[in-house]
């Protein structure tokens, strides 16, 4: 438990996405406790900072890449107080992911240095607002791997396979008008909510855990400020999540999928699409995740396959064709008021990272 005081600290910087000056705070901390000997490859997009660390002065085709999100969802006060209760640690970022991120960086800087093969440790700062600015920003400037263990929160088990993700604006135009004269007008605002309506029919709402796509609506709104006026614009932002078996979206492009949700509509709705990211999928009988496998197994967890909801940075080394598991400590509540890490698989967690590395030796 030598990462515990290390970890209490982490949690108590607020590195969320409108905090940029703790967002280097995070990343400079985990820096400092890789330590000296290595290269320090520093990144910046979006504002958002990111770095990559290995052995020897040349960035290398890496055999495998340990990645690491430390940004945090926003919080109260009391959640950047880490508390314990027996063997949890509650706080924010907890298990989602600064104390997985310290055990990776921990099993890179005591294994870096004799392993046969290169490894390199990726620490990226933006991954709870889209990943674009960090991991992808990366891949873009030529960072190469064969095989990537994201230390996300799994459940004890490697997830292998997690959802694709649209983000999707329904617009309608109308034609504003007093509102006590009704017929003049053209309600931009009904049309859009008369849209949702369509959509969650096609995609209802997710009372339990299903293997499907699905449709949040986040924000519907219109630039009309006033009360007796008909709205002439609105529009609705929709969250959706789709798995692969859904041929609606994988395969299609953007401009399909657009079509796609406009045809569920009623006229005078359109849809357009922001961002359109596939679902992440490994190959279950990959030699390296077999050996993941093993390792976890040997060190008590559960090593099974698990399949996520949430969409990963993963997406973007699976758009690469290259495999990329999600393996964390254990815990739960992430991203809610009493998120929290499992101390008892920290050790066990560290152990089976080394015997993995060791294994493909």
């Amino acid at each position: 438990m030598d990462l515990l005081p290390l970890t209490e600290q982490l949690l108590g910087i607020r590195s969320t996405a409108d905090r940029p000056d703790d967002l280097r705070r995070a990343l400079d901390f985990v820096l400092d406790v890789v330590g000296p000997g290595f290269t320090v490859e520093r990144f910046e997009s979006g504002g958002k900072p990111s770095a990559l660390v290995h052995a020897g002065d040349h960035r290398p085709h890496f055999r495998v890449i340990f990645n690491a999100h430390l940004d945090v969802v926003p919080g109260t006060d009391d959640q950047f107080r880490p508390r314990r209760d027996g063997d949890r640690l509650i706080a924010r970022g907890a298990q989602d992911m600064k104390l997985s991120a310290l055990v990776l960086a921990s099993v890179f800087r005591d294994t870096a240095a004799r392993l046969p093969y290169p490894i390199g440790l990726q620490l990226v700062t933006d991954e709870e607002v889209g990943g674009r600015d960090g991991t992808l920003h990366q891949l873009e400037q030529g960072v190469t791997a064969s095989f990537v263990v994201i230390g996300e929160h799994s459940a004890r088990r490697v997830v292998a396979e997690s959802k694709g993700l649209v983000t999707v604006r329904l617009r309608a135009v109308g034609r504003a008008a007093h509102s006590a004269y009704q017929w003049l007008g053209d309600n931009a605002l009904v049309k859009v909510v008369r849209a949702v309506d369509a959509v969650l029919a096609a995609y209802s709402v997710a009372t339990g855990e299903e293997w499907r796509t699905t449709v949040n609506v986040a924000r519907i709104s219109s630039e009309n400020q006033a009360l007796n006026q008909v709205p002439a614009d609105a529009t609705a932002w929709l969250d959706v999540r789709f798995p692969p078996e859904d041929t609606d979206f994988t395969g299609r492009t953007a401009d399909e999928v657009a079509a796609h949700f406009t045809s569920l509509c009623p006229p005078g709705v359109t849809a357009e699409v922001d961002h359109f990211e596939p679902p992440h999928r490994a190959d279950p009988d990959g030699p390296d995740l077999l050996a993941l496998q093993r390792a976890a197994r040997a060190q008590g967890y559960s090593g099974d396959l698990l399949r996520k909801h949430g969409a990963a940075d993963s997406r973007f080394f699976f758009q690469r064709g290259i495999d990329a598991e999600i393996f964390g400590v254990g815990g739960d509540g992430q991203h809610g008021p009493d998120e929290y890490a499992d101390l008892a698989t920290v050790e066990p967690y560290r152990r089976a990272l080394t015997a993995f590395l060791e294994d493909l030796a």
